[in-house]
């Protein structure tokens, strides 16, 4: 399971690492926070479509690399190779263009076929990722997985940095799983829309998430299956688990970032 992957980097990734970048301009990013909720995330056959007026929040250089497809499938081989494109951080929207980024120029399909949502998405340093420095993960909504090598070490905390406040902040929060059978494990919901939400409302919307799921994983494990339960049964109660640890690692992380009484972070607004 790549979230196994990518969890394994948690313990080195120190989400206060660069302060400075932490404290940049919070309060304008707050003051725009009414403005942003009023916009959401299209999506066409071409990729995700800008919506009116997002914020822009920071543009820089990056190759990436497709680790996992929707739902964690590995990425075919022949598909994995790293790219190098300017990225753009536009409301909450990873626009991957070729050339340079223009406020006026029109996106072609090719940009929006490149694009990553990142509402409920987390970017973390890679540190099990040896054959190139200054290489994070982003983990998606919909449990696809990338790597991006930025050009410097400081780029690359910046860009973790913006990416992670930005859903932190704005990501609306999760919908109840699909209705189906109890036994059966489903992911919450996660809706790509802009979180209505006020900053303060926000901020305990992912409290009430963190403890919820650290008591459903204590529940959890209070009760695991009987050593002679093998197959689908045992599977499930697996799939719970690592789901369930993944998420108490990503709400411990996400509450840094979105709580400016927590030595938040802040992001520019470009």
């Amino acid at each position: 399971m790549h979230f196994l992957l990518v969890s394994s980097s948690f313990s080195a990734f120190s989400p206060l690492s660069d302060e400075e970048e932490l404290r940049k301009s919070f309060s304008e990013l707050g003051e725009q926070r009414g403005e942003s909720n009023s916009r959401e995330v299209k999506q066409t056959a071409c990729g995700f479509v800008p919506p009116s007026g997002a914020l822009l929040y920071k543009t820089g250089f990056l190759v990436r690399k497709v680790h996992a497809d929707c739902d964690g499938k590995r990425t075919p081989r022949g598909k994995r190779g790293w790219k190098t494109f300017y990225a753009v951080l536009k409301g909450l929207i990873l626009y991957l263009q070729k050339g340079e980024y223009q406020p006026d120029k029109q996106l072609s399909d090719e940009d929006l076929k490149n694009a990553v949502s990142i509402h409920h998405s987390l970017a973390i340093r890679a540190t099990d990722y040896s054959k190139r420095p200054n290489v994070f993960y982003l983990r998606t909504a919909d449990w696809r997985v990338y790597l991006f090598q930025a050009p410097n070490a400081e780029q690359m905390q910046s860009w973790i940095t913006r990416i992670n406040t930005v859903a932190a902040m704005f990501s609306a929060p999760p919908l109840p799983a699909a209705i189906g059978s109890q036994k059966k494990f489903s992911r919450p919901l996660l809706p790509g829309s802009a979180s209505k939400l006020s900053q303060e409302e926000q901020v305990q919307a992912h409290e009430a998430r963190f403890r919820s799921i650290s008591t459903e994983l204590a529940q959890l494990r209070s009760y695991p299956p009987d050593r002679k339960v093998k197959g689908r049964e045992l599977e499930e109660y697996r799939l719970r688990e690592e789901y369930l640890e993944f998420e108490v690692n990503i709400y411990t992380i996400v509450q840094k970032f979105g709580n400016p009484h927590h030595s938040s972070p802040s992001v520019n607004v470009l």
